[in-house]
């Protein structure tokens, strides 16, 4: 019995780029699990997959790991 969550755009390095908004749980955040949203301001992940979410910094320079793509447009 395979109990593994299905592999979302949120685990893999190549779906996020710098300035797309995203909805990340920073790390003190992480027992609850509640969202912070913002704009990818750098890639920390240099893996190409993650399992529990690429992480990334923000513009307002929080870091967590990527739960959602919020919008894949660059403004």
């Amino acid at each position: 019995m395979n109990l593994s969550a299905p592999h979302t755009p949120n685990m893999y390095r190549s779906s996020i780029q710098l300035g797309i908004e995203v909805d990340v749980v920073l790390k003190k955040d992480q027992r609850t699990g509640k969202r912070t949203r913002g704009k990818v301001r750098a890639i920390l992940t240099s893996k190409p997959f993650h399992s529990r979410g690429i992480k990334v910094m923000l513009d307002t320079r929080q870091v967590g790991r990527v739960q959602e793509i919020v919008s894949s447009s660059i403004n």
